[in-house]
């Protein structure tokens, strides 16, 4: 009985494994549905930086809530949050177009990535083919 319970256990460990490992895995799905996106920011704990957080809205809309956005100045974590289940991601670019940060392409799931902001002013979008396009972009603001 002893086996038989520690051998249950084993596979159900393996199972959650399994399931943490395919959550991290992006999706590409180009579909048209939207994403809106709350945009947020406050001081995250440890190192002082500042948190900015985007959701996706699962309504199907492809635009971002907050379309001007503030931050401060220093290392962020650039926070997503997808509860849809077409991909998305947040990409921020700098004002000469080169990439600074970039979230993974998720469904249904949250993720971070971080990102040094200097002071001036940014394009943030949605990379998804078909979705900047339509209007999942915003300004980031970075102040001192």
């Amino acid at each position: 009985m002893k086996t038989r319970l520690t051998t249950l256990v084993a596979v159900a460990l393996l199972g959650v494994g399994a399931l943490v490992l395919s959550a991290c895995g992006g999706d590409d799905d180009s579909s048209t549905t939207a994403a809106e996106t709350t945009t947020s920011t406050s001081t995250a704990a440890g190192g002082g930086g500042e948190t900015v957080t985007f959701q996706a809205d699962p309504s199907g809309q492809l635009a971002y809530a907050e379309t001007d956005v503030t931050a401060k100045a220093g290392q962020a974590t650039i926070e997503f949050d997808n509860p849809a289940s077409i991909g998305h991601d947040v990409v921020i670019e700098d004002e000469s177009g080169d990439e600074i940060a970039k979230t993974d392409v998720i469904t249904d799931s949250t993720t971070t990535t971080t990102a040094d902001l200097q002071p001036g002013t940014y394009t943030f979008y949605c990379s998804v083919p078909g979705h900047r396009e339509a209007g999942m972009e915003g300004t980031l603001t970075v102040k001192k």
